[in-house]
């Protein structure tokens, strides 16, 4: 038996998120004693691939697709249903993104499996076999029991460090009899913004609330993102008063981001706004209320106003940086 881990790709390369999920993957495999099986389906070259066995993947399979632009979730997850009979697949592992929470949701339907989404961590046993996960916008922790033989479930952004096991393993190549009849979406055009990191994407994200008092400041933050090679993002209310675009919303109505490092200049920490970016890995918050809401979820905080600290910010990065 074996833990089914999907892997999406983006033009041939995985996101950061995928090490920690076949990190995951294996970790769980361990404790369950099966065998954890990567599964990327698509274009992606072997040695890419390969790459997945320094995370502990035991087998890494590869489904070529006939056609690189399908935008079909029918039909991945007939790709996925495919492979799970071929290697007795139990568990079934996806990535929380946009991807995995499409896929994931089918394939427990199509199996009558218990679902749990954005898990923290993994089960201490076998039976019972018990998740955790955050609920109530991140505020509080719940214990899930799932009771049926098959499970599927996605990663939380961040609940497990990316650690290398060096497993030596080659990749496969399998064909499972696709039926092209069942692909009816297609991506059709492509349309890619230059010189601008994706929020979603972003490492790094600087963002502004009201605090930064007028839309001309931006370019502060504008500033600050491009040495830290990293994203602008921004409130609702400021999205709101068309001070920026809406792509750039984060919270629970935005965009739900996990960046490595999230600075929140000028943003009080509404709820709605927390439950978008709390799974960043550190945050460092600037604000003039030391009573501010956004200084219990942040690691590091700063009582000052964004407009003069920013400044300083800048400058002191702009010497790290130079040579």
């Amino acid at each position: 038996m074996s833990v089914l881990i999907f892997t999406e790709n983006r033009n041939g390369t995985f996101p950061g998120y995928i090490r920690e999920l076949v990190t995951w993957g294996r970790q769980l495999a361990d404790r369950m004693q099966m065998q954890a099986v990567v599964l990327s389906p698509g274009e992606v070259k072997e040695e890419t691939l390969a790459g997945l066995g320094k995370y502990g993947a035991g087998r890494v399979l590869c489904v070529r697709v006939p056609d690189p632009d399908v935008m079909d979730n029918r039909f991945y997850a007939d790709v996925i249903m495919k492979v799970a009979e071929k290697v007795h697949a139990e568990i079934f592992l996806f990535a929380h993104s946009n991807t995995g929470k499409a896929l994931a949701p089918v394939i427990a339907a199509k199996y009558g499996a218990a679902y749990v989404s954005a898990v923290t961590g993994i089960p201490e046993q076998a039976n019972p076999f018990v998740v955790r996960k955050k609920i109530f916008s991140g505020k509080v922790f719940t214990d899930i029991r799932m009771k049926t033989g098959k499970k599927v479930m996605t990663l939380a952004p961040h609940a497990v460090e990316a650690v290398a096991a060096y497993r030596e393993v080659t990749p496969e190549i399998l064909s499972v009899g696709l039926d092209k009849a069942r692909i009816t979406t297609r991506r059709l055009d492509v349309h890619t913004s230059q010189g601008k990191v994706l929020l979603t994407d972003a490492n790094v994200v600087v963002s502004g609330g009201r605090g930064m008092q007028n839309p001309g400041n931006f370019s502060l933050l504008e500033e600050l993102a491009g040495l830290l090679g990293g994203a602008v993002a921004c409130t609702r209310p400021v999205s709101d008063e068309g001070w920026r675009p809406a792509d750039e919303h984060a919270g629970q109505t935005g965009k739900i981001i996990a960046p490595d490092l999230y600075f929140a200049f000028g943003i009080s920490g509404a709820i709605q706004h927390l439950a978008g970016v709390s799974s960043s890995k550190v945050i460092a918050a600037v604000n003039t209320d030391p009573d501010a809401p956004i200084f219990e979820a942040a690691d590091y905080g700063v009582v000052a106003d964004a407009m003069t600290f920013l400044p300083k910010l800048i400058e002191a990065v702009k010497r790290r940086k130079s040579p």
